[in-house]
């Protein structure tokens, strides 16, 4: 009798549980448990998925949809867990920024300059996903060429933040999609890149965790560039146990990429647990000017409240160059723009628009195929490059740059990690008049996240409270080069403290 029951009733209650229990509100952790336990298939994890990208297609976080792909990969995954040989990430559902090539699906790096192009190779953070079983979703919204701090500057239209109410908030940028696309439950994670608080700062606006790692810990091959020297790639997570399991598997060293270093990667989660009892957290005085948000002021110093409680030592640190940091920034990007972007020029791939000679189809190319925004940039940049002028801004900018560097290293002499705001702000309305008349406005946001690209060091953002808009806030730590473990663990340890609910 026990066993006719058990073969009734119990399949039932297993049935009834997972159509209970939201799939796509899980973290990557929880739903690679459930997998490993054979409680649900990775099929029936994407198909819920794709349903919840079908139901929030009103967000425009992704630009690329890959629906069949993806269901194919978890029939393989499925086969995988059923043969005992399933891999570190297997079956686990991700949405991929558009500036990672992936093979056979279009990479648009949201331009109309590259509106049709398929790449004919894979990214390496890519392959090492896909190479752990990962499933791939599709190609998730940004700024166009990852130029901006809104998502508004993307051919194919703004991302809407998930935490809109009565009007339409950005999700912060150049990583919008992602963090969308996470915060709405519609990817597991995402890739992004950050190049100047690109993953860090939509992952504040949007209440996610963003982990931009040490310059070199990911290789950057096969990721469409703005800034080579900048560029990094990272993963945006419902929480940060997951930014841990991803980043454990999109970094390594890549052979490919000569700016990639050859370190072993830790097994970032099993620094978690660790307590924070003796380490030493610096703030920096000069991220408190005159004139900052009173409630961004009061959850930074509540959060380092909370790290005193479990026994770290706050100290007060200087970084004297970071006034100049956002300049320094608004140089060097553009320079390196201008140069990477001077490929695209109708003839070898992309968006060609033709003319009478070859330098009216250049011109015509590029005028219509780039944005505003890119333009800008692009002027910016071969202005500070062009001769007279390259002493006195772009030399220069680069001993600032140093400068800056020597700052965060003769901090860390004194401290372990620093503690700082993400933003200054929450959430701004999508066409924020303020935002739209002066460009400024938007690259003053960058003000606490550009000097960690500019030193190479690792930076993580976790979200901690609500404004009084009820927007989520975020909290930036800043490790030592190639140290994500101790900006992972204290990380987890504010995560716990501030119990964030993540929407």
């Amino acid at each position: 009798m026990l066993r006719l029951r058990n073969m009734i009733i119990l399949p039932f209650l297993k049935l009834w549980s997972k159509e209970m229990t939201d799939i796509t509100k899980l973290t990557v952790h929880e739903t690679l448990n459930l997998l490993q336990k054979k409680e649900v298939s990775a099929v029936e994890v994407t198909k819920a998925y794709l349903k919840k990208m079908e139901e929030g297609r009103h967000y425009n976080a992704y630009i690329t949809e890959s629906a069949e792909q993806a269901l194919a990969q978890a029939e393989v995954s499925d086969k995988h867990y059923q043969n005992g040989s399933n891999r570190f990430l297997e079956g686990i559902p991700l949405g991929v920024k558009d500036l990672f090539c992936t093979k056979g699906i279009r990479t648009t790096a949201a331009s109309k300059i590259l509106e049709n192009f398929i790449p004919p190779y894979e990214s390496t953070v890519t392959q090492n996903l896909l190479n752990d079983g990962a499933v791939f979703l599709g190609k998730l919204n940004l700024d166009e060429f990852a130029m901006g701090g809104s998502n508004e500057t993307s051919y194919f239209g703004p991302v809407i933040n998930p935490w809109s109410k009565d009007e339409k908030l950005v999700p912060g940028g150049s990583s919008g999609g992602s963090a969308a696309a996470v915060a709405a439950n519609m990817c597991a994670a995402a890739t992004g890149t950050d190049t100047g608080g690109s993953i860090r700062q939509p992952a504040a606006f949007c209440g996610c965790v963003g982990i931009k790692p040490t310059y070199g810990r990911c290789s950057r091959y096969g990721i469409v560039a703005f800034a080579s020297s900048l560029d990094q790639a990272g993963p945006i997570t419902k929480d940060v146990r997951d930014a841990a399991i991803l980043l454990k598997s999109m970094a390594g060293f890549d052979e490919k990429d000569s700016t990639s270093c050859n370190l072993d990667v830790p097994n970032y989660e099993s620094f978690l647990q660790g307590d924070i009892k003796g380490l030493t957290v610096g703030m920096p005085k000069e991220y408190r000017p005159e004139g900052l948000d009173e409630n961004v002021a009061k959850d930074w110093d509540k959060t380092a409240q909370y790290l005193r409680e479990r026994g770290a030592n706050v100290v007060e640190i200087s970084l004297p160059y970071t006034k100049y940091a956002l300049a320094t920034y608004y140089v060097l990007a553009p320079a390196e723009a201008s140069s990477n972007l001077a490929r695209y020029d109708g003839v070898r791939y992309g968006f060609r628009k033709t003319g009478n000679s070859l330098d009216e189809l250049y011109r015509n190319t590029r005028t219509e195929g780039f944005g505003k925004e890119v333009k800008r940039r692009i002027m910016i940049g071969t202005y500070v490059l062009s001769a007279g002028y390259y002493d006195a801004y772009y030399l220069k900018a680069q001993k600032m740059r140093r400068l800056i560097y020597n700052d965060f290293m003769s901090a860390f002499e004194k401290c372990d990690v620093i503690l700082t705001p993400t933003s200054p702000v929450t959430a701004f309305p999508i066409g924020d008049k303020s935002m739209a008349a002066n460009p400024i406005n938007m690259y003053l946001n960058d003000v606490f996240t550009v000097s960690l690209n500019l030193a190479g060091l690792p930076g993580i953002s976790v979200p901690t409270s609500l404004s009084e808009d009820g927007l989520p806030r975020g909290i930036q730590l800043i490790g030592k080069p190639f140290d994500e473990a101790t900006i992972l663990k204290t990380a987890a340890k504010i995560e716990e403290d501030t119990h964030f609910e993540r929407k």
